[in-house]
């Protein structure tokens, strides 16, 4: 007899561990097991499981209106765009399902305003899986499979600032940088290197789905290298677990767009904007202050940690260098009862809830200590 796991297209590599619960920094699996969860999601929960202010926000939500065509007004979307606005310093919002739809809609709305279809992007970045976003994706292996992609799309290394303007030319409409490079080894980008990519005559579109929303310390990444960009694409933490991608474009950059140049059926759903207004207003400096402790003290544990060779990223997305395969330590970590993830072959990444309190990150830190223990002798060539 077949399971409802043989019924699901096999495009992830997952591990036989069925979730069931979960509260806080905690979620329980089919058996009652209790795992300390210092993924989040990917970055995804970021006020914890079953926070009570985004859970609130959308079963009231839910009681009054589930959905509701764009040619029509709602209050959460108009909200939530207000929000935003208000922590960007002037912005518009287009809001979709996912981060792979946020940068799609960058990449158009690049195209529309600039008229040149060139994009620069980093080598290691990941922007989703859709066409137009892998193809901004600098991760050969994930696109060689659905080669030819979009065209006009070069690589160059993060912070390398001579090899970025070289890379720059009279096409180049946008150029595309996550602050952070998540999947591609939590790799924080310098404040001279984005503010070389700000001085470029095109549009700077900063990638924050993962790096946003809280995760560094500050509500938007950017605001710790100096430099405001014209576009952001966000999601993941944005309605800490419902699905919700937005695009915002800068006051001064805003214009290209118009009725019927895009759309999202989905984009702007009442309940997962009323989830997000809930996250955004509860992301208040006192959580940030929060994040910028607990992040440094798990830093700080990890870089004493035997097997960690550099700890990188800011605030409470972090990536360990380890010195053995990161996958295994992710795989002795879990039967210890904590969820890391990997960020490439040789980094392990942790992205805990925002909330997270000192005794939670002691309690993470033993369980790597004993992960990495038990993966001594896996040391990589």
């Amino acid at each position: 007899m077949t399971s409802g796991l043989d019924r699901l297209l096999p495009a992830y590599a997952r591990v036989d561990l069925e979730l069931v619960r979960g509260h806080g920094a905690r979620v329980w699996d089919v058996a009652g097991r209790e795992y300390l969860d210092f993924g989040g999601g990917i970055a995804v929960v970021a006020l914890g499981h079953c926070h009570p202010a985004p859970l609130a926000a959308a079963r009231a939500q839910l009681e009054r209106l589930w959905h509701a065509s764009n040619l029509y007004r709602t209050g959460p979307a108009e909200t939530l765009a207000s929000l935003l606005s208000e922590r960007f310093g002037g912005a518009q919002a287009f809001f979709c399902n996912s981060g792979a739809e946020a940068v799609e809609a960058a990449l158009k709305y690049a195209r529309k305003a600039t008229g040149k279809p060139g994009v620069v992007a980093l080598e290691g970045s990941f922007h989703g899986r859709t066409l137009g976003a892998l193809s901004a994706t600098g991760q050969p292996a994930k696109r060689q499979a659905f080669e030819p992609l979009v065209p006009g799309v070069r690589f160059v290394p993060p912070n390398d600032v001579d090899t970025l303007l070289e890379a720059f030319g009279d096409d180049v409409g946008m150029v595309l940088l996550e602050p952070i490079l998540g999947e591609g080894g939590v790799i924080p980008l310098t404040g001279e290197f984005v503010g070389a990519a700000r001085s470029l005559d095109a549009l700077l579109c900063l990638d924050e789905i993962q790096a946003g929303v809280g995760r560094t310390g500050s509500f938007f990444a950017f605001e710790q290298l100096g430099v405001r960009p014209d576009l952001v694409t966000m999601a993941k933490g944005l309605a800490n677990g419902l699905p919700i991608g937005a695009l915002l474009v800068a006051e001064d950059a805003a214009g290209a767009f118009a009725p019927g140049d895009h759309g999202s059926t989905f984009g702007g759903n009442p309940v997962a904007c009323a989830a997000a207004c809930a996250v955004v207003d509860a992301i208040d400096e006192e959580l940030l202050a929060n994040v910028l402790v607990q992040g440094a003290a798990l830093a700080e544990g990890l870089e004493a940690l035997p097997g960690v060779v550099e700890v990188r990223g800011r605030g409470l997305l972090l990536g360990a260098v380890v010195d053995r395969p990161a996958a295994d330590v992710v795989t002795a970590c879990r039967e210890r009862g904590l969820l890391v993830l990997t960020a490439g072959e040789d980094v392990v990444r942790l992205a805990p809830p925002l909330t997270i309190g000192p005794a939670e990150v002691e309690e993470a830190l033993t369980a790597l200590a004993a992960g990495f223990a038990a993966t001594a002798d896996l040391v990589l060539a």
